[in-house]
């Protein structure tokens, strides 16, 4: 059984969306529910991807789909922290270029705002 876990910390100007485990067709529904919460909540969703293992295309569809209900909003939401085969998903369908927070440096596959909220 797959494990999945999202945790939203609240700032003054944005909401942080920690997700580890897995973010697959088992935890689609909790992973686009607790990101469309956030987009609600906020113009700023930074989505930190430090703790999953794996994503495959209902996870890819959750960020997209948050990404797009966030900018009907005229809000942003982008993702940190990409590291191991889960860069290389975003990487290899665009998903990261789409979710990369333009106004900061890329390091490799991670960009974006690394500090806490």
């Amino acid at each position: 059984m797959s494990h999945f876990e999202a945790r939203k910390i609240h700032g003054a100007d944005r909401v942080r969306v920690a997700l580890t485990g897995e973010c697959d067709l088992r935890s689609r529904d909790e992973m686009t529910a607790t990101l469309l919460e956030a987009v609600r909540a906020s113009e700023m969703v930074i989505v930190d991807l430090a703790g999953v293992r794996f994503l495959d295309s209902s996870g890819l569809h959750a960020l997209v789909t948050a990404h797009h209900a966030a900018l009907e909003r005229a809000g942003s939401l982008y993702v940190v922290n990409t590291t191991g085969t889960v860069a290389t998903v975003l990487e290899i369908t665009g998903v990261l270029e789409l979710l990369r927070d333009p106004t900061q440096a890329v390091d490799g596959a991670a960009a974006g705002p690394d500090q806490p909220a």
